[in-house]
């Protein structure tokens, strides 16, 4: 059989096979699949995802990046040695069986500020203002744009401050799994809008897309800042917004060369929890890269620390 039948056939069964059970809140609210909840005043607006199966990953070829970037340092690549994005694979059936809601936007900087200000957030002031290529002067990034220059650990202390606003131990990072479960929505393309898509639905670049592309294309705006967790025609069809672009966002898994083929998200919660790891995987792409780091199966390695003007996190609630 081939790929392609395998993801339709697959793809079908998603929603054939999910269960609509109900779910209760903290505070006794009834909610079900799709439902959009916000359980607090600071709290994010949450979607509730519909359990089901998907096709996690990306087969080879779908990446279009025209360069290496490794030890060696970068160089294009060649038809004698053309980029494959081996860390995307293998494409492998998983089976959601955790029920859980994912935050419908990115975490803001405002609501990241309120977690500072309520002392859960360990006082670090993330950049409110980031400086533009080619450009004398600074975006402005307050407000609803997605908080940047946080850490792994900095998205830990915002999901215990949540934790500790609802009463319960419930919310966390997703995993790359659940991530890529939620970014997908039910499709099998390498966007959840399709096969390309445009600056009006994605915040990524222009000028690399051309440069990647090898072709004008003047449509395609370059903003390069991020842009309001609101703003853009940017949710999919399960109304979660910016699963592609904008900012690149942190999960709980740990890093791995290549996926590892585990059949269900609970195996991949429990593989997160283990002990020893060193680095963890980051979704999505991000304001400033290529069309091409926005597909929904681009992924990459964080180190726990680290703060970047290109990362931020999108919270997960586990539910009942």
């Amino acid at each position: 059989m081939t790929f392609a039948r395998f993801a339709c056939l697959w793809a079908l069964s998603t929603f054939a096979s999910a269960v609509h059970a109900d779910y209760v809140l903290s505070d006794g609210t009834e909610v079900a699949p799709l439902d959009v909840f916000q359980e607090c005043d600071v709290c994010p607006e949450m979607i509730v995802l519909p359990l089901g199966e998907f096709l996690m990953g990306a087969p080879q070829g779908e990446a279009r990046r025209n360069f290496h970037w490794d030890e060696e340092g970068f160089r294009l690549a060649t038809p004698e040695e053309p980029y494959i994005a081996h860390h995307e694979g293998p494409v492998h059936p998983v089976t959601v069986d955790l029920p859980v809601a994912m935050g419908r936007n990115e975490v803001t900087h405002e609501q990241w500020m309120a977690c500072v200000d309520d002392g859960g957030c360990g006082g670090h002031y993330p950049r409110d203002c980031i400086s533009l290529p080619y450009r004398d002067r600074c975006a402005d990034i307050p407000g609803n744009h997605p908080v940047i220059d946080v850490s792994y650990l900095d998205a830990l202390a915002y999901a215990r401050w949540l934790n500790n606003k609802v009463g319960a131990d419930v919310y966390r990072l997703p995993t790359e799994a659940e991530w890529e479960y939620a970014a997908r929505a039910g499709t099998q393309t390498p966007f959840a809008q399709g096969e390309d898509v445009t600056t009006d639905q994605v915040n990524f670049h222009g000028k690399p897309t051309e440069e990647m592309l090898g072709v004008k294309r003047p449509d395609l705006a370059r903003r390069g800042h991020p842009v309001p967790v609101d703003e853009l025609d940017s949710a999919n069809d399960w109304g979660l917004r910016h699963m592609s672009g904008n900012v690149a966002e942190l999960t709980m898994s740990c890093w791995t060369e290549t996926h590892q083929l585990w059949s269900t998200s609970s195996v991949y919660l429990n593989k997160a929890l283990e002990p020893g790891c060193s680095a963890r995987a980051g979704r999505n792409g991000a304001f400033w890269l290529a069309m091409d780091f926005s597909r929904v199966a681009t992924r990459g390695r964080v180190e726990p620390t680290a703060r970047s003007t290109s990362n931020g996190f999108r919270i997960l609630r586990e539910l009942k």
